[in-house]
């Protein structure tokens, strides 16, 4: 494996992606003894794989299950899900912190244009109060390099939040809401505003704290209190250090060292690169754990790359990152 692989990950427009997945295949397949074991035990020989399609996706189970790391190393941050009391929470042990701030920073750039142009706002209550989210990392980052004297997080001061916004908005300063979906719709019912200048971005997430809802109710109630016509979303999860981005209608973009794919309910080793099914994500950024990863997100991903998260499978565990649909 180059020593510098970490650089041509993030070049993967130019370097083309197919030929880094499949590099970094092999170098998980060699140095990752959980992903070497699945891979055997799948019955897919290595020097087999030669298109991305036939490249095996380790369910995402394997996170709560399993130390899933490629090398040995001593891990600089070890994120965990949320889950609930009743769940084990998936664990994602990151070598270098450096690649992760790397991978969020150019993608959220790729999309919203440089942070240092956007007051940050983060309203992440339940996400604050723990230590290894990698969300709050994120964010916190985003706080930091936008250098906005009102960027901060809020925990539950919705009162001091909505007296910020209103400044905000009278000035007219470009500014980004990160929330939390039960969070924002807290805060939208206690003080629904007129948003002009600000995107309300939502993370997925209810913790039990509300009933689940659809990702279109959810977007109405936000989209009625702040007289907005799209609310914007992030798809993100512990296991992956990249994230997709929706402008709105929870449509996602990836950036270009993320793909993502869709795997058959009846056969997981069917993938396409588009149609309906569950979702398989491919993101170099996992250089160190693995890039490889089938989810339990049933969606649909268009022929240009595009995405949509439709709902869960049934018999999930329900995870922060994702919005339940009725009927599924």
């Amino acid at each position: 494996m180059n020593p510098k692989y970490e650089d041509k990950v993030f070049l993967a427009d130019q370097q083309g992606f197919e030929p880094l997945a499949l590099e970094l295949f092999r170098f998980q397949y060699a140095n990752n003894p959980v992903y070497h074991q699945y891979v055997n035990a799948v019955n897919v020989v290595g020097d087999d794989v030669r298109r991305v399609q036939d490249i095996p996706f380790l369910p995402i189970q394997f996170f709560k299950s399993h130390d899933v790391v490629t090398t040995s190393f001593e891990p600089e941050a070890v994120f965990q899900s949320s889950g609930t009391t009743q769940t084990i929470n998936s664990r994602h042990y990151v070598r270098h912190l450096g690649i992760y701030r790397e991978s969020f920073m150019l993608a959220f750039e790729q999309f919203y244009g440089p942070v240092k142009n956007l007051c940050v706002i983060g309203l992440l209550p339940s996400y604050l109060e723990r230590s290894n989210s990698s969300l709050v990392v994120m964010a916190d980052e985003l706080i930091r390099q936008s250098g906005h004297p009102e960027s901060g997080f809020y925990l539950y001061e919705h009162e001091k939040l909505a007296a910020v916004l209103q400044q905000l908005e009278a000035r007219q300063q470009p500014t980004l809401l990160i929330g939390v979906t039960f969070g924002l719709l807290d805060f939208a019912e206690k003080f629904p505003m007129p948003l002009k200048h600000t995107i309300v971005m939502e993370t997925g997430g209810m913790k039990g704290r509300r009933e689940e809802m659809t990702r279109e109710q959810v977007h109405a109630i936000l989209k009625n209190a702040f007289g907005l016509t799209h609310i914007h979303s992030e798809y993100g999860m512990t296991e992956l250090l990249s994230q997709g981005y929706s402008k709105g209608e929870g449509i996602f973009d990836t950036p270009a060292w993320m793909r993502v794919m869709v795997r058959q309910e009846d056969d997981p080793f069917d993938v396409r690169h588009s149609g309906t099914g569950i979702i398989n994500v491919i993101d170099l950024a996992n250089i160190y754990s693995c890039a490889f990863i089938a989810t339990e997100d049933v969606g649909r991903v268009f022929e240009n790359g595009q995405f949509e998260v439709q709902g869960r499978m049934d018999n999930s565990d329900i995870r922060g990152c994702s919005l339940m649909v009725a009927g599924l």
